[in-house]
């Protein structure tokens, strides 16, 4: 029994340093005064809640820069990667609302959604940036 547990905080630790990376580099300061002000896991949902809906307009605006700089067969290309991409977003956070976790899985799954949002958002960004595609 020991072991699960050891290493179920492992694992939050190690997300906890890849969200605190992403937060300082991709969030918004109203996602983290909003988190700072959070008491309960209702206010901390909403926080992620508002954020990711932040970051999925951040994360369209780049895909439709990119898109349109790619010629057809690289958008095509770039469209079905979004797809697969979305897929897996979803599949990979839904793991992490384990019904047996409480509230803190709810929060991770939803945690989970915002980090891979931000980190694509990003990736569709640096991929845009000039020099990058022929």
């Amino acid at each position: 029994m020991r072991s699960p547990f050891i290493l179920s905080l492992c694992l939050f630790w190690v997300s906890l340093s890849a969200h605190a990376v992403l937060d300082e580099q991709e969030y918004s300061l109203k996602y983290r005064q909003c988190q700072e002000k959070a008491m309960s896991t209702a206010d901390i949902i909403d926080c992620i809640t508002a954020e990711n809906k932040r970051q999925d307009k951040r994360l369209n605006t780049a895909y439709q820069q990119l898109h349109g700089a790619l010629s057809s067969d690289r958008q095509q290309a770039l469209l079905e990667a979004q797809r697969l991409w979305i897929q897996y977003r979803d599949a990979n956070c839904a793991f992490y609302d384990d019904p047996e976790g409480g509230t803190n899985a709810r929060i991770h799954a939803n945690q989970c959604v915002l980090d891979t949002t931000a980190a694509r958002a990003q990736e569709l960004e640096d991929l845009g940036e000039p020099g990058e595609e022929e």
